[in-house]
């Protein structure tokens, strides 16, 4: 070293070599900036510039062997391996972290043969400190659900959940849940509906000190759709409260079949708590099943005549039609008609008010004020108005039914508002109380004749007539009668004349009512139908069928067709009187119009039937 040391002078001064310093640094001196030399690393291409070396997916090291070497970040031996010697290698050499980033990006493309093969061959290496590679919960659930993918049953995802206790692991809800997909896609929804409950209820129970091992959404529908497939609705509808119940939001496939089994298997009420439930919670309240469903669910409920359920059926139909009117381009939906007239005549017969509105107001949105409703339709909702007592509301119906088709000109319009047929409803609630309620009518309506603008309905006199016929006061019957004229300035029709007569036939006033027809004929009034039937009943009432058979005849010549009914009663007197003249006269008839009779044997029974009254001493 010494030598060194006095030699180093001497080799700066006579030599160009700089020597090699004994400090810990290099020295290093400043150079002067000049021209690049020749030789120099360019840069990397722009990126923009569509250069061929950003083409290559850096996910997917291995489709980068086209590349040169020195342009690939892989080692050229990694990319020369076979598949089995990269799975091998990749096993070796990944931990934890990497094998979860690795498999989440297989999902993607669907690798489960190799997702398969690198755990196993995984947790069989060593990691960096020489100790077995442990899994989580996580990277065994993917595990699980590359087996899945791959065919495996319920029983060997049961089996290899079982392993992860070698671990010291504790299955999650993915985990579990995957178990359920495997039994809800097995196709035999029987024979494992038992276990998923089974499974459920362990979730359940092993949450209560695992909170990761909750069931969720998914396991709720897993078993609720399994056990709909296994037709155990009682199960399904059981643990879809239990889901409610959790706050959990149910699926639209689980809500439809739970629809559709209710309505098969006729638990109709259960189907109305189910949807009172969730129209509760903020995360259901948004369940809407498809149209046609709609459709099939209002049918079935009007049939049954439940009336909620018809109600919650027009509710989603408004949903409908208020999301096709609001996208674009709008989709104008429409509930069928006759639907709705359903509906009214079932609000009519449950006394719903709630149903009866909700009808009327879903058929105006339908109509969308193209055309006004059929007459079936106004009918159907005096029906109702008059079931529930609201009189003011059903006459009010009228007023707008009158102001569409009063002036119809077709041969069926005159029934329209004949007080015997389609107004009876409304005839019939006007005398539900006696006098009362027909003085009450009728003069409300003698004020609304008064008012600005005058509102005056011969129909509703009608009624009023009818009505007082009903409770056989002939008093106020002819005196409404009178009053059409004479108070309200209008002219009696003939269904006016048809209530007059009805009335007087009641009480046994044969004369009376035959001089009400022969007045009107008079006038140049043509009866119809019902006057014949009502002359023939006021005759059969007096006992005398060979008058009514001369009904019968005048009938005959004014083009009508006597009823079934009406000569069934003509037959009946002529039995009880003994007039075989007239009876030939019936059959004679019934050959010509080729009605049925059939036989009377019971009602003669009855007849005959003769009461011994035995006293003992």
């Amino acid at each position: 070293m010494a030598i060194l040391i006095r030699s180093r002078p001497l080799i700066r001064k006579f030599t160009n070599f700089k020597s090699i310093t004994t400090v810990p640094f290099l020295s290093q001196e400043p150079q002067l900036a000049g021209t690049p030399p020749e030789n120099t690393t360019p840069l990397p291409p722009n990126p923009s510039s569509g250069s061929p070396l950003y083409n290559e997916n850096w996910r997917s090291p291995f489709a980068a062997t086209s590349q040169s070497v020195s342009s690939s970040v892989v080692p050229l031996g990694f990319l020369r391996q076979s598949p089995a010697a990269r799975i091998q290698a990749m096993s070796e050499s990944l931990d934890g972290e990497g094998l979860m980033n690795l498999f989440a990006d297989w999902v993607t493309t669907q690798r489960w043969e190799d997702m398969k093969q690198v755990f196993e061959l995984w947790i069989r290496s060593l990691d960096r400190n020489g100790k077995p590679n442990k899994p989580d919960a996580n990277l065994f659930n993917y595990y699980l659900r590359a087996n899945l993918m791959m065919g495996a049953t319920a029983d060997d995802l049961l089996r290899l959940a079982s392993q992860m206790e070698e671990y010291g692991l504790v299955a999650n809800t993915a985990s579990h849940n995957l178990i359920l997909k495997a039994m809800f896609q097995s196709g035999e929804p029987l024979s494992w509906a038992d276990k998923a409950v089974k499974l459920l209820e362990r979730m359940i129970a092993t949450g209560v000190e695992f909170k990761e091992a909750l069931p969720d959404e998914e396991s709720y529908d897993l078993v609720t759709g399994l056990l709909f497939k296994a037709n155990l609705i009682d199960d399904a509808l059981k643990y879809i409260d239990s889901a409610l119940k959790s706050g959990y939001k149910l699926s639209m496939n689980v809500f439809n079949e739970c629809v559709r089994s209710c309505i098969y298997s006729n638990r109709l009420d259960t189907l109305v708590s189910i949807i009172e439930k969730c129209k509760k919670t903020d995360q259901n309240k948004g369940l809407l099943p498809p149209w046609n469903m709609c459709t099939h669910l209002a049918d079935c409920a009007l049939q049954a005549d439940n009336s909620e359920l018809a109600f919650t059926s027009l509710e989603f139909f408004v949903k409908w039609i208020v999301r096709g009117e609001t996208v674009k381009p709008p989709v104008l939906l429409s509930v069928d008609e006759g639907l709705l007239v359903a509906a009214l005549g079932t609000a009519g017969r449950t006394y719903n008010v709630k149903l009866l509105n909700g009808a009327w107001e879903v058929l105006k949105r339908s109509l969308r004020q193209m055309r006004v409703p059929n007459p079936e339709s106004f009918l159907a909702k005096i029906y109702a108005h008059a079931s529930l007592g609201q009189l003011q509301n059903a006459f009010a119906t009228l007023h707008e039914f009158e102001k569409a088709y009063s002036s119809s000109k077709e041969e069926s319009a005159e029934e329209l508002f004949s007080p015997f047929t389609s107004l009876n409803p409304l005839a019939v609630a006007c005398c539900r109380n006696g006098f009362v309620t027909l003085d009450s009518v009728y003069y409300q309506l003698e004020n609304l004749s008064r008012a600005d603008p005058p509102f005056k309905s011969l129909a509703a006199l009608n009624c009023v007539i009818l009505g007082c016929a009903n409770i056989w006061d002939i008093d106020r019957a002819y005196q409404t009668f009178a009053a059409i004229e004479s108070t309200f300035g209008l002219t009696p029709d003939i269904h006016s004349y048809n209530a007059l007569i009805y009335a007087f036939g009641k009480l046994g006033k044969r004369d009376e009512a035959t001089k009400v027809y022969e007045h009107f004929m008079d006038l140049g009034v043509k009866p119809n139908e019902m006057t014949y039937s009502l002359l023939v009943d006021s005759h059969l009432i007096k006992r005398e069928p060979k008058a009514a058979l001369s009904v019968v005849d005048e009938m005959v010549h004014a083009q009508y067709k006597p009823s079934k009914d009406m000569l069934k009663k003509i037959r009946r007197r002529c039995t009880r009187e003994m007039d075989y003249e007239s009876d030939d006269r019936v059959e004679e008839l019934t050959k010509k119009f080729n009605i049925r009779m059939g036989t009377e044997n019971r009602r003669n029974m009855l007849f005959n039937l003769r009461y011994n009254m035995e006293y003992s001493g």
